[in-house]
């Protein structure tokens, strides 16, 4: 069986970037991979779109069951992963690299959090979750199995979608509600596109030796600057009307979650001091830029502009 590059969470807000990239990189470098997806359904539409791409297959699986075994049956080498962000999620992903590293997978790319959460003290459970994450992947048990991880400003698929909706709703109502999103008015922030966090996963997967990349921690910031009132502006171009009432800094989709059983409410704090950062301007291209080795390799490009025509579109 041919060298496979196992992407976890293929259909995935960052996973479909990443299966879509890889096979042109993979062809234009001239090496030979199978590119496995993993899936929820397979009769998921965009399941069925991506199995379509040359060299790629998807399979239905639950990541959390992956075990050494499967790897191997597969010839798993490497692996690109986005986890997701619940109580559980350390248990969850320290076990997969664990199956990782018994099946002799050389090298995996990560999907961590924003570099602002990150960190032993971080009153963000998550983001001590990455910590914790990426520490044990530092020890020298795990030396064969070679990491990057990717820390990725706010995305714009998760800021923007209130916008999305509203524009929507104007377009089918000519009626116009208050227009609520998360940034504040006048605070920027380089939120990146999660098509843009993908491109950088495929880039690294497909190159020959990613030894230069191991243990690294990139930041991905998008390329540029923008802040609640110029979402609003662009809201308008788009809808062709002057929006009359706006409510920033919006917390309300927090007991969403609750109600939607993502999170217990007692979680419900750790998350909102997510949002400090976004606020107090820390996320900026001024605060986090992307790292350098990122813009050598396959810089960010879409900008907020286009992320809300691809969510209008959808």
């Amino acid at each position: 069986m041919t060298p496979t590059i196992l992407v976890i969470g293929a259909t995935g807000n960052t996973g479909k970037s990443v299966v879509r990239g890889l096979p042109k990189l993979l062809e234009s470098s001239n090496t030979n991979y199978r590119i496995l997806g993993l899936t929820r359904s397979l009769d998921n539409p965009a399941s069925q779109k991506l199995a379509n791409l040359p060299h790629v297959e998807m399979q239905e699986k639950d990541w959390t069951t992956i075990d050494a075994a499967w790897l191997r049956s597969q010839q798993v080498t490497r692996v690109y992963i986005a986890p997701h962000n619940l109580p559980h999620q350390f248990a969850e992903e320290s076990a997969l690299y664990v199956a990782l590293l018994h099946a002799g997978v050389e090298y995996v790319v990560k999907v961590s959090t924003n570099v602002e959460y990150i960190g032993p003290t971080s009153p963000i459970f998550y983001g001590r979750s990455h910590w914790a994450i990426e520490n044990l992947l530092s020890q020298p048990e795990f030396k064969s199995l070679q990491w990057t991880s990717l820390q990725p400003n706010f995305f714009t698929a998760s800021y923007l979608a209130s916008v999305a909706d509203w524009i929507k709703a104007y377009q089918e109502t000519g009626k116009q509600e208050t227009l609520r999103m998360i940034p504040a008015a006048n605070v920027a922030v380089a939120m990146i596109d999660p098509e843009d966090v993908g491109n950088v996963g495929a880039h690294l997967l497909a190159i020959e030796d990613p030894t230069p990349h191991n243990h690294a921690k990139y930041i991905l910031s998008g390329p540029e600057d923008v802040t609640g009132q110029s979402i609003v502006k662009l809201a308008e171009q788009h809808a062709d009307v002057k929006i009359e009432t706006t409510e920033f800094e919006v917390t309300s989709w927090l007991s969403d979650l609750v109600k939607a059983g993502v999170y217990p409410e007692k979680f419900l704090p750790s998350i909102l001091a997510g949002c400090d950062a976004l606020w107090q301007g820390k996320c900026s291209l001024a605060g986090t830029p992307t790292s350098k080795e990122i813009m050598e390799l396959a810089p960010p490009k879409r900008t907020v502009r286009d992320a809300l025509k691809a969510l209008l579109e959808e």
